[in-house]
């Protein structure tokens, strides 16, 4: 048997995991090769056998600690020292190698996320607690905003600029010049069944752009300033338009939202209004109704515009309906004796504007800021007081005149007023549009079938007419011009090439006689084109 030579290291383990007391048989030098570990020049793995030593060192004196201790933290190495003493298990030698592990260990030293302070279980507990309280980093219920400007909104800075927006027709006027009659005979009837608690019913009819639904609305702002001031009982304002409804009969459902924010079906809401117009009810307020665009609330059975007339009439109503139409003669022609009776006599009529009303009604718009040249404001007022009257018509050709001034100012840099060469050109591109030039240019049948939906639309007094009625006007329009009449193929053909140019608007849902048609232009056009040719 071979026998160890001296000086080779022998001591005795006592109480460690590497063996038994005493290490003198044969089979130690194979033990300590197995169980020893290898010695690294590593400074991690230098780290942690010594710190194994210190603990060997500290069992010969005490006995072994229980696993469940604070020293047990002294075993666990960093995230450093486990992915080097991994690596201690490859032997690379060489240079290379020596680089290669130094790179790898710096690559996973940077991936490595920082180690929090607090223990994982403390962690979960924290995440549990915000979770039970309802807590979030991101808002759940926040409101969007909007971050304020830091600078304010431009003005405009030169006379021009200040006349185009105010001659914008979006913009609200400081007054309503040459409607001060009507608005008077407005303000009279609505405030006196405001103050004696009692309903009623008033027609306000003219053509377009006369300033009807305008003075109502100011007839409103005034009435709600005298009951903030006390001067007369509070009230409720209810405003419906015809032409935003896709059926007659949601009038109903619109009052009903607006009144009492209940959403409800079209037959449920009428219901409703119907008990809420005719019981009593303590401490109930008057409710102003303004219809606007009568005309398309119009049915077969005309039991919408019963109920709206109607309901005024009621002991206990407090009701005030005010309507508004294009039409002065629509209750004759298209209402039936028990509708036109409800609606009573009182009506009010807002005339066209002549054209010293329009040139005032620029005048104050502009709000004396010298802009346009006399002669330029007197043809611009003249031309649409003899077309239509329109004040809609009259701002727009008079901004469209100050843009072009403006761009000859701006491509020529001398200042100058809005002459009449800036208001001819702006006439011309209104008059002169795709659609007016498609009317001049269209044929004697379709220019004729055009006369014959607006006669139609005149002795209807609506937007709207069926093919049959318009066929029966074509037909005496040619007798009228001597010209023979087509038939129903031909017309209708020719109904479906001015649908197709967009000069009108044609039911797709049913064709032949009963498909309803409108015009996509305004008569004004239609009728200008038509005597320009």
């Amino acid at each position: 048997m071979k026998t160890r030579q001296q000086g080779e290291p022998l001591r005795k383990l006592k109480n460690s995991e590497y063996g038994a007391a005493e290490v003198d048989n044969e089979n130690a030098p194979m033990l300590l090769v197995a169980t020893l570990p290898k010695r690294s020049k590593r400074k991690s793995a230098q780290l942690v056998s010594s710190r194994i030593k210190k603990q060997l060192n500290l069992l010969d004196d005490q006995p072994k600690p229980d696993l469940d201790t604070e020293d047990e933290e002294e075993f666990v190495p960093s995230n450093t020292a486990l992915y080097s003493s991994s690596d201690d298990e490859e032997m690379i030698d060489g240079d290379e190698g020596e680089l290669a592990r130094k790179g790898r260990r710096r690559r996973i030293t940077e991936r490595l996320p920082p180690r929090s302070e607090k223990s994982p279980s403390a962690a979960r507990a924290c995440c549990k607690t915000r979770s039970k309280k309802g807590e979030s980093d991101t808002p759940r219920h926040g409101t969007p905003t909007i971050p304020s400007r830091l600078m304010p909104a431009p003005q405009p800075n030169y006379v021009l600029e200040v006349a185009r927006t105010r001659l914008h027709v979006s913009s609200v006027p400081e007054s309503l010049p040459c409607r001060e009659q009507e608005f008077q005979d407005i303000y009279s009837f609505v405030e006196s069944k405001i103050i004696d608690g009692t309903g009623g019913c008033m027609y306000i009819s003219g053509v377009p752009g006369t300033g009807k639904t305008a003075t109502v609305h100011e007839v409103i702002r005034c009435l709600r300033n005298a009951a903030n001031a006390d001067e007369i009982p509070s009230f409720h304002f209810v405003e419906i338009n015809g032409m935003k409804m896709t059926d007659p009969h949601q009038a109903y459902v619109q009052i009903l939202e607006k009144l009492t924010s209940q959403k409800a079906t079209a037959d449920h809401a009428a219901s409703l209004l119907e008990k809420r117009f005719s019981n009593p009810a303590p401490r109930k307020q008057t409710t102003v109704l303004l219809v606007d665009e009568l005309d398309l609330l119009w049915t077969r059975k005309q039991n919408v515009m019963y109920n709206l007339f109607d309901w005024p009439t009621r002991r206990h109503s407090r009701l005030v309906v005010l309507t508004i139409a294009n039409t002065m003669d629509l209750p004759e022609r298209i209402m039936i004796n028990r509708v036109a009776s409800r609606l009573g006599l009182t009506r009010m009529s807002f005339q066209p504007y002549g054209y010293k009303q329009l040139q005032q009604i620029i005048m104050s718009r502009l709000n004396k800021i010298k802009a346009f040249e006399e002669d330029a404001l007197q043809l611009v007022s003249r031309k649409v007081a003899a077309l239509s009257g329109d004040a809609r018509r009259c701002l727009d050709i008079c901004r469209r005149a100050a843009e072009l001034c403006e761009h000859a100012v701006a491509r020529t840099s001398i200042a100058r007023l809005v002459g009449m060469d800036h208001v001819m050109d702006a006439l011309n591109e209104m008059f002169s549009s795709s659609y007016i030039a498609s009317i001049k240019f269209a044929s004697v049948q379709e220019q004729l079938f055009l006369r014959a939906v607006i006669a139609e639309f005149r002795r209807l007094g609506l937007e709207e007419a069926t093919f049959q009625q318009v066929l029966i006007q074509h037909q005496a329009l040619c007798r009228v011009e001597g010209l023979q009449s087509p038939g129903v193929s031909e017309v209708l053909a020719v109904c479906q090439r001015l649908g197709a140019c967009r000069l009108l608007l044609l039911e797709t849902s049913r064709l032949g006689l009963l498909q309803r048609i409108r015009l996509n232009v305004s008569q004004d056009d239609v009728l200008y084109a038509l005597k320009s040719d």
